[in-house]
């Protein structure tokens, strides 16, 4: 297996970790464990790469570990494909009127922590690449069907009937997780949020033919918001000097959580949602191709009980783990769902370091408690920052309009993943020992 190219190569750890899922979470866990001097390989159900979804955001709680990357290349290449509001910023605007109502400004850049906002899919490619260069293993088209754990070993059970075995299972397969039934002894079936979202990616040939919508392409890259409406909110964006737009529009929703979560948008549907507001915002629809447009079920879990199986009152051997949306889902307005993941990743290659091959039970549940209360507290900021946007107090607002600014919190954004795990990791580990240690 290569070594990794930043930071210096750790001694190899002897620990075989075996990652489900291949999105922005496993392959962090994945390069992350390579730098720690572990041996980690990916299983990943889809039977190739492709570079699908929309924009996504990262802040630079994650661009503080991609900027470790290869010393700095891989920040670098996200860089040239993500959003610059450098000089643009942020408008917000009222919902009806349109008027600007603040500009906020983009902090100054920041190459050790840098903040991404990019399509999704291309983001991902970079990832994706990344690990394999630095020796990540990964079978696509490899559908797990089943997990299993002894006192000794955990492993899966592939769709061919292959029966893998390795130290430690990560599952890292989102929110529709089949880990999570496993840890936890139960299925925990997810409940509505109540919203919905309507989202699309398009470039910008029809925006540019409109004399009204031409602004957003020629200003470069462009973030504006109609975020005050009547429990709706509205977010534009162009992209890639101009040449690509993209916009989510967050609705209620009615839908039975059983159905499908995600269906194919109609543009009348949005543009009725529209109808009283700001014309700019239905001229800015009006020019979305309907094949480009998705309604997507916003979904959330309660905090589950633990993360790691054989854990409190879950079953099992403490060797299999969640990571990422398979733990804790996250609304897209706390603009931090991937980020945390990616924190996960980092967290859980440090932790089992220190812990060893041969204390992976302590480890993991260390690396719960490391993560677990702060997790929850960046959880409750998507709800906190989508009631602002959507219960606005007006007069409060024309006193101090830095009141429904998007929140930048140092606690979220100043964190380091890695060199937290690093301070906090031996002692965690030990009281996590000592607690197994006197169940035994």
């Amino acid at each position: 297996m290569a070594v990794p190219t930043t930071n210096g190569a750790r001694p190899q750890t002897g620990i075989r970790v075996i990652i489900v899922g291949a999105g922005f979470g496993g392959l962090t866990a994945a390069i992350e464990c390579v730098r720690q001097g572990h041996s980690p390989i990916i299983y990943e159900s889809f039977p190739s790469l492709k570079i699908l979804g929309d924009i996504i955001s990262f802040g630079p709680n994650a661009g503080r570990i991609f900027a470790r990357w290869e010393n700095g290349d891989i920040a670098r290449a996200m860089r040239n494909i993500s959003i610059d509001l450098q000089a643009y910023g942020f408008n917000i605007h009222k919902w009806d009127t349109g008027e600007v109502v603040i500009n906020q400004k983009s902090p100054p850049r920041d190459e050790t922590a840098p903040v991404f906002n990019g399509h999704r899919g291309e983001l991902h490619e970079i990832v994706f690449n990344y690990a394999k260069k630095v020796g990540v293993e990964i079978e696509l088209d490899s559908r797990v069907e089943n997990y299993w754990e002894t006192e000794d070993a955990a492993g899966i059970i592939l769709g061919d009937g292959r029966r893998v075995e390795g130290d430690v299972v990560v599952g890292s397969d989102g929110v529709r997780s089949k880990a999570r039934t496993l840890v936890l002894g139960y299925e925990d079936k997810p409940k509505s949020s109540g919203y919905a979202v309507w989202r699309s990616w398009f470039s910008n040939e029809d925006m540019l033919a409109d004399p009204e919508t031409r602004q957003f392409c020629e200003n470069e890259d462009t973030f504006n918001g109609w975020i005050l409406g009547p429990d709706v909110h509205f977010l534009f964006s162009t992209l890639k000097g101009g040449s690509d737009c993209c916009w989510v529009l967050t609705h209620k929703d009615e839908h039975d959580i059983d159905e499908s979560w995600s269906f194919p948008g109609k543009l009348s549907e949005v543009k009725d949602v529209l109808r009283d507001w700001d014309p700019m915002c239905t001229k800015i629809i009006s020019k979305t191709p309907e094949e480009k447009l998705v309604d997507w079920k916003l979904v959330y879990r309660d905090p589950l009980p633990t993360w790691v199986s054989g854990y409190g009152s879950a079953p099992g051997h403490g060797r299999i783990c969640l990571l990422g949306d398979s733990a804790h889902p996250f609304l897209p307005t706390s603009a931090q769902g991937a980020t945390q993941a990616l924190e996960d990743g980092v967290t859980l290659a440090v932790i089992l370091r220190k812990a060893g091959k041969t204390n992976i039970k302590g480890g993991l549940r260390a690396y719960q408690d490391v993560r677990y209360e702060r997790v929850r507290k960046v959880q409750k900021t998507g709800e906190t920052t989508r009631d602002m946007w959507h219960n606005t107090d007006w007069e409060k607002v024309k006193q101090d309009p830095q009141s429904i600014a998007f929140p930048r919190e140092d606690w979220i954004f100043a964190h380091d993943a890695e060199k937290h795990a690093e301070e906090v990791g031996d002692e965690i580990i030990a009281k996590a020992s000592t607690s197994i240690e006197q169940q035994a």
